[in-house]
């Protein structure tokens, strides 16, 4: 089956930050090969824990692509979770505009797809 429009939007926003969390862990491996890293085994972890959230998050981009329930509560935990940090920035000085933007926006736009893609799913099911 085939999902809505809403529903491919939704895997795309989740895709997109799928691949945003690869090229940040490629650039913190690159920075552990540099020799940047304070502690190396916490690099490492970093870098793995990060590896598995992009990996999570392609997943439920293929998921919600297909419509899977499972994969739009998995992006709803991801999107609250980025627009949690995204708001948690805001108690920096400075501010730090570019990241506290650049998470929570795409938190909220994926949170109101997904969302949005669950209730037109619940509704086409009702009525048929």
């Amino acid at each position: 089956m085939r999902a809505p429009g809403l529903a491919t939007a939704a895997a795309a926003v989740l895709a997109l930050e799928g691949a945003a969390l690869v090229v940040f862990a490629i650039i913190e491996l690159m920075g552990l090969g540099a020799g940047d890293a304070a502690s190396l085994p916490t690099a490492i972890a970093l870098i793995v824990l990060t590896l598995i959230g992009a990996g999570a998050l392609l997943a439920f981009a293929f998921g919600a692509r297909v419509g899977r329930s499972w994969a739009r509560s998995g992006g709803v935990v991801f999107q609250v979770l980025a627009v949690a940090l995204a708001l948690a920035s805001l108690t920096l000085q400075p501010i730090p505009w570019a990241f506290t933007l650049g998470v929570g926006a795409p938190g909220i736009i994926g949170f109101v797809l997904l969302i949005s893609s669950a209730r037109r799913e619940s509704e086409r099911a009702e009525a048929e």
